[in-house]
C-alpha cells in the first residue's frame, strides 16, 4: 500500500513575494498579499478613486500632523500578509516609513464597489486578526458607511478573529467619532 500525501498549498512570503516583483512578475497587475496568497484586485473604477480621495480629505483635518494618511500603499501584517488599503491613517509622518511600511494604523478603510463581500469577510478578519481597532467598508453599491470597531477571537471567522461592534451610516448621517477622535464627518461626504 502507497502512502498518501496530501499536497500542499504554497504560502508566500513577504520576502518572495517581493523577489517576484522585482523580476516584474507583477508588472501591469493590481496585486496584493494575504495570508500567503497574491490576490489580483479589481481595476478601479472612476467613483472608487473619487471617493478614495473624498476620504482622505475628509479625515485629514482631524488627524493633523502627527498622522500620515495613506492612500493604497502597503500595509505589514505579517510575514505573509501585506495588503494595500484603499486608506490607512498611521501614526508619524511620510519619512518616518522611509525605510519600512507601516505595521499599525489607528484606522484602515477599504472602498467597495464589486469587493463588498470580500472587504467583509477576508479583508474584515484579516484586520482584526491585526488588532485594528477600527475599520471602515465604504460601500457605494448602498451609498453607506459601515464601521467595525473592537476586535475579538472568532471561531467562525475566516482568520479566526472579527469585529464585535459593527454600525451602518447612511448618507444622511454624520459620523461623530473616527478611531476615538472626535470627528464630525458626513457620509455624504465621503461618497461620490
Amino acid at each position: 500500500m502507497l502512502p498518501t500525501t496530501e499536497p500542499q498549498v504554497h504560502l508566500w512570503t513577504r520576502d518572495e513575494y517581493y523577489r517576484l516583483a522585482d523580476l516584474n512578475f507583477f508588472q501591469g497587475r493590481r496585486v496584493e498579499l494575504i495570508e500567503g496568497q497574491v490576490i489580483d484586485m479589481a481595476a478601479m473604477k472612476s467613483p472608487h478613486a473619487i471617493a478614495i480621495d473624498l476620504i482622505d480629505t475628509a479625515l485629514r483635518p482631524g488627524f493633523g500632523k502627527d498622522y500620515y494618511i495613506r492612500q493604497q500603499k502597503p500595509f505589514v501584517i505579517s510575514d505573509i500578509s501585506e495588503p494595500e488599503p484603499d486608506i490607512a491613517v498611521v501614526p508619524g509622518s511620510i519619512r518616518d516609513y522611509a525605510d519600512a511600511h507601516p505595521t499599525t494604523a489607528l484606522l484602515i478603510v477599504e472602498v467597495a464597489d464589486t469587493s463588498l463581500r470580500y472587504d467583509r469577510k477576508v479583508k474584515g478578519s484579516l484586520y482584526a486578526k491585526a488588532g485594528i481597532a477600527e475599520y471602515w467598508i465604504l460601500n457605494l453599491h448602498n451609498r453607506q458607511l459601515e464601521i467595525y470597531r473592537d476586535p475579538v477571537a472568532d471561531d467562525a471567522a475566516e482568520y479566526g478573529f472579527s469585529y464585535c461592534m459593527k454600525q451602518k451610516y447612511s448618507a444622511e448621517q454624520m459620523v461623530s467619532s473616527v478611531a476615538g477622535i472626535e470627528a464630525a464627518i458626513a457620509v455624504a461626504d465621503l461618497l461620490p
